[in-house]
């Protein structure tokens, strides 16, 4: 089996004894299922009061006064034949993500993982690339990510979704995030994720390294054998690209553990 550094008859992940986890990151010259149970519902835009309909409250307070998925709804204007306007904006950020959707650049990308028609993805796509080109000229440094707690702080959100997600950071030789992606969303039917899926926006956006984690909306920390076998995988394919992977996070609510680090 291959090992940790991608060799043969080095020691696996679920043989090497413990050790005392990294301080830092260091970046040097099998098959994951993702599952959902939970079920959620919310109101529809027309079995609200007409003053707590998202044009009606924009109307009467502005868009300060309005959430992210009343804004959304707005957006998009209607829903489709099986699903609210407003249900689907809330599902989607809430399945997606708020930070991730407004990284998203691949309409194509997040039609599928999130389930909302092409246009619908086309639009949210124009909408946060007209903000950055507008509003986004940050004074800030961009985001470094060189620690485990740096890794936890940035990908918290991820402990509220009720869906199981997986999530690639890419990162450049100074540890900032260059890009984040949402690899797949998990559902009801199984969601095979495989190396190629992981690596290929890091070779796309030359990232030299990368960082995953996925989210266990059961509140369970410890990892699987699955969790732990598809590591082994992503750690021996990061190795012959020449792109390695930092770690594999598990978030849930209540904390972050690192899958390689794990005792």
């Amino acid at each position: 089996m291959l090992g940790v550094n991608g060799g043969f008859g080095m020691t696996t992940l679920q043989e090497r004894p413990a050790t005392k986890p990294r301080d830092r990151y260091y970046i040097g010259n099998r098959d994951m299922t993702l599952s959902d149970t939970n079920l959620h519902y919310d109101l529809r835009v027309k079995d609200m009061p007409d003053e707590e309909r998202p044009r009606e409250k924009l109307l009467a307070q502005g868009p300060q006064g309005l959430s992210l998925a009343e804004l959304l709804s707005i957006l998009w204007g209607v829903g489709s034949r099986s699903e609210d306007v407003l249900v689907m904006a809330k599902r989607t950020l809430r399945e997606y993500g708020e930070k991730t959707i407004s990284h998203e650049l691949n309409p194509h990308q997040l039609a599928k993982a999130a389930d909302i028609p092409l246009g619908k993805a086309c639009q949210v796509v124009v909408s946060f690339e007209l903000g950055r080109r507008f509003f986004d000229k940050r004074a800030g440094k961009p985001v470094q990510v060189r620690t485990l707690q740096q890794a936890q702080s940035y990908l918290r959100d991820m402990g509220s979704y009720r869906k199981e997600q997986l999530r690639g950071l890419y990162l450049d030789s100074r540890y900032q995030v260059i890009h984040d992606e949402v690899i797949s969303i998990g559902s009801l039917t199984a969601s095979i994720i495989h190396p190629r899926e992981i690596f290929r926006p890091a070779i796309e956006r030359g990232a030299v390294a990368v960082i995953i984690a996925h989210n266990h909306p059961s509140g369970e920390l410890d990892p699987t054998m699955a969790d732990l076998q598809a590591t082994e995988q992503i750690v021996a394919a990061g190795e012959v690209l020449g792109i390695p992977l930092l770690d594999h996070l598990i978030v849930t609510a209540t904390g972050c553990i690192s899958i390689i680090d794990h005792e």
